[in-house]
């Protein structure tokens, strides 16, 4: 029985599916376990089930390093991410069967546009997610403070980026005194996403300390911005109480957390230069506040000057007017007082004469000189016969004269 070893097999297969697919093809897949070796980046290119995500296809795929080491780096210009597991990719590839490594498809050309297309769409689907959550711009409408001092930093204590901020925040050309604090956190790489949110996590626990929040990192590799399109990332961002100013390092692209952010800059300097024009704004306003007062302050002091110094002018005058002007009163007033002193004097010289006649009428004297007389006992007036008795002692006093005698006998009132 005539055979074949697995090496002629495979070699027999490589040839006929040379035959069977002799031209390159353009596929659409995901990359899944990217990994490079000696300059060579193997993976395996899969497809999902869009409804259970389950594979459905799977390739082994081989970027040769005579080609990769162009098409790295112009897809991850392009596309503005490193290139690794979970893209989706459009690829030239041809059909192989290798005979140590088996069948596989040896790619010849990415086409970054499509997958920036498919990372735009996913960008755009977590916006839409915040936006359904109510959480796209909470942080947007928060009001930076007037004097943004107390800043909690969150970037890589290393990154030149951080040292550039830092220097250009301290040494402004204004003088200003700022308050920074470093929180660490990896600003590339896989932890990326949940070093921020540490770090946002510890700035939370002293929130009243600061006035904003400011996420930097250098330039680097548009490659490892995709960090920064994380949903978890963008909603701790969107609703954290304090304004968050973003500076990662590129111009082109805006990421979900810079669409969350209270303010985007370019980059970490672009971030001081911020910061300082905040309090610029608010010292320029204060001056010219100053600026204002003095001046109104000035106005006010020369009208009332100059009033002042019109009513000196004046002040004899009026002064000379306002005697004459009280004299006149007075005089008035005394000629009202003496009238008025003389008809309370005669009235009251009206109603002496009234109680003198009153109390001359009235008086025992006048009573007795009409003829008369009033009868004692014991020195007291006798008003009726039954206060005597036969026998009393009496004393008679006439108009002139007083007569003493005894009562004999007493007669009956009628």
């Amino acid at each position: 029985m005539e055979s074949l070893s697995l090496s002629q097999l495979n070699n027999h297969l490589s040839l006929e599916v040379k035959n069977a697919f002799p031209e390159t093809y353009w596929v659409t897949a995901e990359t899944s376990d990217v990994r490079v070796n000696n300059r060579h980046c193997y993976l395996e290119f899969i497809e999902k089930n869009p409804n259970t995500n389950a594979i459905v296809a799977k390739a082994k795929g081989y970027i040769w390093s005579n080609i990769f080491e162009m098409l790295q780096p112009h897809f991850e210009q392009l596309a503005g991410r490193r290139f690794d597991s979970g893209l989706k990719v459009l690829v030239k590839v041809s059909v192989d069967i290798h005979p140590v490594y088996g069948y596989g498809l040896t790619v010849y050309d990415i086409d970054p546009a499509y997958t920036l297309g498919d990372l735009q769409s996913e960008r755009q689907k977590i916006l839409r997610r915040l936006e359904e959550e109510g959480v796209l711009t909470l942080n947007k409408d928060l009001e930076i403070p007037p004097l943004p001092q107390r800043i909690a930093v969150i970037s890589s204590s290393t990154a030149a980026g951080y040292e550039d901020f830092m220097n250009h925040l301290t040494n402004n050309r204004f003088g200003y005194v700022f308050y920074p604090k470093l929180f660490p956190a990896l600003m590339q790489g896989e932890q990326t996403e949940t070093s921020i949110i540490s770090a946002l996590d510890k700035i939370f626990e002293y929130r009243d300390l600061f006035d904003v929040v400011v996420i930097i990192r250098g330039g680097g590799s548009t490659s490892d911005l995709a960090s920064f399109d994380s949903y978890l990332l963008a909603t701790n961002c969107a609703q954290f109480p304090l304004p968050v100013i973003t500076g990662i390092g590129h111009e082109r692209d805006d990421t979900v957390l810079d669409f969350v952010a209270n303010h985007r800059a370019k980059t970490p300097t672009a971030v001081a230069d911020f910061l300082i024009g905040c309090v610029e704004e608010t010292a320029t306003g204060l001056f010219d506040c100053r600026s204002k007062i003095i001046e109104s302050a000035q106005s006010f002091l020369k009208i009332t000057g100059m009033n002042l110094r019109t009513l000196t002018s004046r002040l004899p005058l009026l002064a000379n007017t306002l005697i004459e002007n009280k004299k006149s009163k007075l005089e008035i007033y005394r000629l009202q007082m003496q009238n008025l002193v003389r008809r309370i004097l005669a009235a009251q010289h009206s109603q002496l004469k009234e109680k003198e006649s009153f109390f001359r009428l009235s008086s025992p004297k006048y009573i007795l000189d009409k003829g008369y007389s009033i009868t004692l006992k014991n020195g007291k007036a006798v008003k009726s016969v039954k206060e005597l008795q036969e026998g009393d002692a009496i004393e008679t006093i006439l108009a002139e004269g007083k007569i003493a005698g005894t009562v004999v006998r007493l007669l009956d009132s009628d």
